[in-house]
Formats: C-alpha cells, sequence, structure tokens
C-alpha cells in the first residue's frame, strides 16, 4: 500500500489575505512564504467561515460551522465529544499533534484577555480535540515568553523568546522525533500577528508609521488615520517575524509534505473606520490559503471560493489519496453572535461571498450590505437599496 502524505497546517491568527509580498502588498516582508506560494496553488478567494478566532477554529477543526459545532459564544469551549479532523486521521493510521493557541476551552471571562491568566488555563487531555501529541496554550496573547503545556509538560512551563520561533522549534524537534515510524499531521497554531501590534517582533524593527501604504477605503486625516499607520507597522514587523519562523520550519519538514499555509480571520486597520475583526468586510473575512502539494501545479492561482471551513474535507482527501475539487459557487460566511469586546462587530449576520459578489443579511434576514467584488474590491458602495450604512 501506497504510503499516506504527511500534512502540516501552518494556522495564523488575524492575518489578512493581502498582507503577504505575493498578494502585492509592499508593506509586507515576507521571503519565507513568498517562495511557499512559488511551489503551492494560491487559493486567492479564499475565506474564513467566522471572522473571529474562537468560531473559526471550531469550524475548521471540525467541518461543520458554528454554532452547530457547539461553539455559539466567545467563551464557549469546543465540545470535548467534538469530532475533528485529528479523530479522522488517526482512525487512517496518522500520527498526530497539534501546537500552539488553542482557544477552544473554557476562560474566566472575567479574567484578562491579554496576560498570564488565559495563557496559564491548563486545557484537559480530553478537551484536546483527539490529538495525539499536544503542546500549546489556550490564549493569553503573550507573543513573547509564552506558557507552554501539554502531552510532555502536564503544568505550564514559560518559554524565553518570540513565541513564533519557540513554536516553530517545537514543531521541528517534534518531527526529528517521529521520524519515519508512520505518516503524520500536524498542525501549527501561531498568534501573531494578533494584537498587542506594539509588543516587540523578534528584532524585526516596524517602519515609521507615516511610510505605511494605506488602502484608499482607510479615511485620511486625524486620529484614525494616525491609529491605523501605528497599528500597521507594528502588524508588519509580527508579520516579518513570523515569516522567518515560517521559514526555519519548512526547512525542517520532509519533502513530499503537503503543506497549508492560512489564517483564522483579517484585521480591519482602520479600512472604512473600523479596527479589529467580526465585520463581513473583506478586511476581516478575507484569509490566506496556499497549499503545497503533488495536486496542484506550483505557483498557480486560483479562483475557487474555498473557505477553511472546507480544509478538514481537503485533508481527508488528500490522506485518502483523492483529488479535492472547490464544488460550490460562493461561501458561507457569517458571525453566529455578538462578541462583546470593544471594537468588535456590533451585529449577529450571516451571508454569502463569491468572486463576484458579497451578500450580507441581518438576522432577520433582511439585507444589510451588498458589493459587486469585481467591480468594487474595495467595498466602496453598498448596492442595499438605501445605502445602508456599516
Amino acid at each position: 500500500m501506497k504510503a499516506r502524505p504527511n500534512i502540516l497546517w501552518i494556522v495564523t491568527t488575524q492575518w489578512r489575505a493581502q498582507a503577504c509580498g505575493y498578494a502585492g502588498d509592499a508593506n509586507a516582508c515576507t521571503p519565507a512564504i513568498d517562495g511557499l506560494a512559488l511551489q503551492a496553488v494560491n487559493f486567492a478567494q479564499a475565506v474564513t467561515p467566522h471572522p473571529f478566532g474562537p468560531f473559526a477554529r471550531a469550524a475548521m477543526l471540525t467541518g461543520v460551522p458554528s454554532p452547530a459545532n457547539g461553539v455559539r459564544d466567545y467563551f464557549d469551549p469546543l465540545p470535548p465529544g467534538a469530532r475533528t479532523i485529528a479523530h479522522d486521521l488517526r482512525a487512517r493510521g496518522y500520527t498526530t499533534a497539534w501546537f500552539g493557541k488553542w482557544h477552544l476551552w473554557k476562560r474566566d471571562p472575567s479574567a484578562p484577555l491579554v496576560g498570564d491568566a488565559h495563557a496559564r488555563v491548563v486545557v484537559p487531555p480530553e478537551a484536546r480535540g483527539g490529538f495525539g501529541h499536544w503542546e500549546g496554550f489556550e490564549s493569553g496573547f503573550l507573543l513573547n515568553d509564552p506558557w507552554l503545556h501539554g502531552t510532555a509538560l502536564p503544568e505550564p512551563v514559560r518559554f524565553r523568546g518570540y513565541q513564533s520561533d519557540i513554536l516553530s522549534d517545537c514543531v521541528s524537534a517534534w518531527l526529528r522525533g517521529a521520524g519515519d515510524s508512520a505518516s503524520w499531521f500536524a498542525v501549527v497554531s501561531f498568534e501573531s500577528p494578533h494584537p498587542p501590534y506594539d509588543a516587540p517582533a523578534a528584532g524585526m524593527l516596524a517602519r515609521a508609521p507615516a511610510d505605511v501604504v494605506l488602502n484608499d477605503n482607510v479615511p485620511r486625516g486625524g486620529w484614525l488615520e494616525a491609529r491605523a499607520r501605528v497599528e500597521l507597522a507594528g502588524y508588519y514587523a509580527h508579520i516579518a517575524a513570523t515569516d522567518r519562523a515560517v521559514g526555519r520550519l519548512l526547512e525542517s519538514v520532509p519533502g513530499g509534505t503537503i503543506v497549508v499555509f492560512t489564517s483564522v480571520h483579517g484585521d480591519m486597520h482602520g479600512a472604512h473606520g473600523l479596527f479589529r475583526k467580526g465585520w463581513p468586510l473583506e478586511e476581516s473575512v478575507r484569509v490566506p490559503f496556499l497549499v503545497r502539494s503533488r495536486h496542484h501545479a506550483p505557483g498557480t492561482q486560483s479562483g475557487e471560493p474555498v473557505s477553511v471551513l472546507d480544509l478538514p474535507e481537503m485533508t481527508r482527501a488528500w490522506a485518502d489519496g483523492r483529488e479535492w475539487h472547490c464544488a460550490k459557487a460562493h461561501a458561507e460566511i457569517s458571525m453566529p453572535g455578538v462578541v462583546a469586546l470593544p471594537e468588535q462587530c456590533d451585529r449577529a449576520w450571516q451571508g454569502t461571498r463569491s468572486p463576484k459578489w458579497k451578500r450580507i443579511f441581518n438576522p432577520d434576514g433582511s439585507p444589510w450590505l451588498e458589493f459587486d467584488l469585481e467591480r468594487d474590491p474595495l467595498e466602496l458602495e453598498n448596492l442595499v437599496q438605501g445605502g445602508a450604512q456599516l
């Protein structure tokens, strides 16, 4: 029987689709990921099913959208009995491993989101999504000096250094130990380039805010433009630092490994006068999505409406030696509920996105937003009658 391919998912947080050198972003220094793009298919129309971390991660692991997968609220855990892609691949004889940010277990809503309180929450073995090896953290947004726990670390241990570097080294060490005993499936879940954007970025210096190139849908003048420039300067420094870590990781990956690079959501960064995520706009819902495999011609671009929700079925197909094709004309996108945190989207919504059209509806089914993305890629003209505002 032909050996099943090794499969690696590289998953980031808040990395929007445009923020890569290969995508034409003048601000982005991403030589490692640009190099991967030359060997991969670029699903240039890819989206997240839900532009908020826990909802998107739950969908990514289960192939079931939120809230049907059990995650209805920002603080909901993924139900311990939920079947994930790790269960499916273990049933196929794979060795499985998870590294990094989980953000799918119980957290104290009253505790500070940033810092040790959430970073040191212990995810019990039965809540680790069926992965055979698990080494990570619940949350905490510590881009430097993270706490890790898991299979070989029953209690959280603090590691000194940049989180992306540490996680890449953890994966590389595990790969050396895995050897050639079995096919493996691994996920590395980076928190970067998530805020705080002013955190040190492993020696990568942020460019001067005045030098940041802004899209035309970022309003000019005053505090909003100034804030967008400062945040983006830090954002792109963390992108450069994590790109470097991705490059180190890719050097340790055996030849023939199927590699996916994507993100669970983006960030508005001042576009349309908005910040953060949850919004149904391109900066929030569009994500990078590269796949390096023998099933795809290297250096090509696909306009298929792929979603992070498709990753489990894609991965099962690769494991079984099958080709996967996107059989739909559009991707479903939604926010199951309002996340009561500053600056996030103020309503639940659902909708569809194709390479040409985006249509967004309120919970009662009434239209909220409609954009002709081919004619208006920056979403400057809402075609809903009456021109409802964001």
